[in-house]
């Protein structure tokens, strides 16, 4: 009888880690080439932010007046407003990449169903869709922190950071809004994450008016949304109110990431194994 045996498989040249990025990275060309016909989809999202910027900053900023931070000096209502609005930037780029994207590519285009028949896994694709979601959020924020240096309401040596600080808040986002399109299962779905979690994220985790003005329980509500933490991490780097708080908004951001990353792709698994 004819034994076969198979040749025992030579070590991997890298850790397994950096293989699965690796492999993620095709994830990441792929999307690159379909949005290369579609561009004007990414261009576009940067908008809403800065009509925030220049509507409720400058014309609404005329009326509130100066802004008293929490060392005591006083900034303008458009340098209060604008790094709040650099995380809502950030934020619009994650969200729309993962929760729109992803769900129609899982539920109606099959892209995933089409890819697990390559060398990609689950894993891989959870990571390839973090990437570049990861990718769309940083245009968005590079974009912004370049309006804002041009309208001078980057008043802080310390503003320095705020682009690499940008990373953390789209880590965390990009990670949730993945997790979040595995529980969608219709389109009429997209109406329970946008209209009770992230409109009213948006509208008071600090941006527009200090969160101290709520009573002390929605004061805490409001310290457990990242929106609050990317917020506050944001206007300590560029109005330089700068403390150890910052790290713990660095490590919140990064915890919360991590943990909805684990979901994301548990959820990912479930959706595509059968």
């Amino acid at each position: 009888m004819a034994v076969i045996v198979r040749p025992t498989p030579s070590p991997r040249p890298y850790p397994a880690v950096v293989g699965s990025f690796l492999r993620a990275r095709r994830l990441v060309q792929r999307n690159l080439l379909v949005y290369r016909h579609s561009w004007m989809v990414i261009f576009s999202g940067f908008f809403e932010p800065l009509f925030y910027l220049l509507g409720i900053g400058y014309g609404l900023g005329t009326i509130v007046g100066d802004v008293e931070l929490s060392d005591g000096r006083l900034v303008t209502y458009a340098a209060f407003v604008a790094p709040a609005l650099l995380a809502q930037s950030t934020m619009n780029g994650a969200i729309s990449e993962t929760i729109f994207n992803v769900f129609f590519k899982l539920n109606f285009e099959k892209v995933y169903d089409a890819i697990l028949v390559t060398p990609l896994g689950i894993g891989d694709i959870a990571l390839g869709e973090l990437m570049w979601a990861m990718i769309r959020a940083t245009i968005y924020a590079v974009a912004f922190v370049g309006v804002m240096w041009v309208m001078g309401l980057l008043i802080s040596p310390w503003a320095v950071l705020a682009l690499p600080a940008t990373l953390f808040c789209s880590l965390a986002f990009c990670a949730a809004g993945l997790a979040t399109s595995t529980f969608l299962r219709t389109v009429q779905d997209f109406d329970l994450p946008f209209g009770l979690i992230i409109m009213p994220m948006f509208l008071f985790s600090g941006t527009f008016f200090p969160i101290g003005i709520y009573p002390e329980p929605i004061q805490w509500a409001v310290q457990v949304t990242p929106l609050y933490h990317c917020v506050e991490l944001l206007r300590g780097l560029t109005t330089g109110v700068v403390g150890w708080s910052l790290l713990v908004h660095v490590a919140y951001l990064g915890v919360f990431g991590s943990v909805a990353m684990v979901i994301a792709r548990r959820r990912l698994a479930t959706k595509l194994i059968k």
